[in-house]
């Protein structure tokens, strides 16, 4: 439900302050592909501000890898329009509140190592073992990854091959 007015496509003027909703990212110098859940653009100047909106279903959480896949969104907008995208927010749902991200070095240089790290994952065709961490609690991918099961076996090495598999081209 939280992403239910996010997911459709479409836009808005309110206040000065253009929205579009669903907007599809991409980046070809990182390779990432993806989609915005809202985008604002704010006049400033001449120009516009930028701001990438991420919607969370629950409150706010002490990790940083919402604010690593909202910085995520800012590179991408950055190469595709061009301009710099200094700050971004989260919604939470949860205590329906935004937190305002601001995209510094130190999120910027973490992120693109993140994706850095993924793209030598998926190219060793390699799948790490999971590590059950108590941020693990909350994930959606946690019903799948079942870190705190984990198991050496090779059925369950061969399930994890066949669940982060590139999908077949027709």
């Amino acid at each position: 439900m939280v992403h239910g007015q996010v997911d459709q496509p479409g836009y808005r003027e309110r206040r000065g302050c253009r929205t579009v909703r669903a907007l599809p990212l991409h980046s070809d110098r990182l390779g990432l592909t993806g989609r915005a859940d809202v985008v604002e653009f704010w006049p400033a100047g001449t120009g516009e501000e930028v701001r990438p909106v991420d919607y969370k279903r629950g409150r706010a959480s002490r990790w940083q890898n919402d604010h690593v896949q909202l910085c995520a969104q800012a590179l991408c907008l950055e190469e595709m329009l061009g301009t710099s995208v200094s700050q971004g927010g989260i919604y939470h749902a949860g205590s329906r509140r935004r937190t305002a991200v601001a995209f510094d070095d130190k999120l910027r240089s973490g992120t693109e190592a993140a994706v850095a790290q993924l793209r030598s994952l998926l190219e060793s065709g390699e799948i790490p073992a999971p590590v059950y961490h108590p941020r693990c609690h909350g994930c959606s991918f946690e019903p799948e990854c079942l870190p705190a099961q984990r198991d050496d076996s090779p059925g369950f090495a061969s399930y994890m091959r066949r669940l982060f598999a590139p999908p077949e081209e027709p």
